[in-house]
């Protein structure tokens, strides 16, 4: 199931506030000037700083931080 699009237009990064990008797959969300990724488990959005993950590791396969 897709995230909901209007959840997705208020989501913002916890750490700058800027807006989030969806990943392809739909696993997480992108937040470009922070290059970090936070995920969706179970359709759910973390967005815990401390559960983010950097986006090089991110797109290397890490899905945990």
């Amino acid at each position: 199931m897709a995230l909901n699009k209007e959840l997705l237009d208020i989501l913002a990064c916890p750490i700058c506030k800027k807006e989030l990008e969806l990943t392809e797959p739909e696993d997480g969300l992108i937040c470009h000037a922070c290059s970090k990724v936070y995920p969706i488990r179970e359709e759910i959005p973390v967005m815990l700083v401390d559960e983010a993950v950097d986006l090089a590791d991110w797109q290397a396969g890490k899905r945990n931080a």
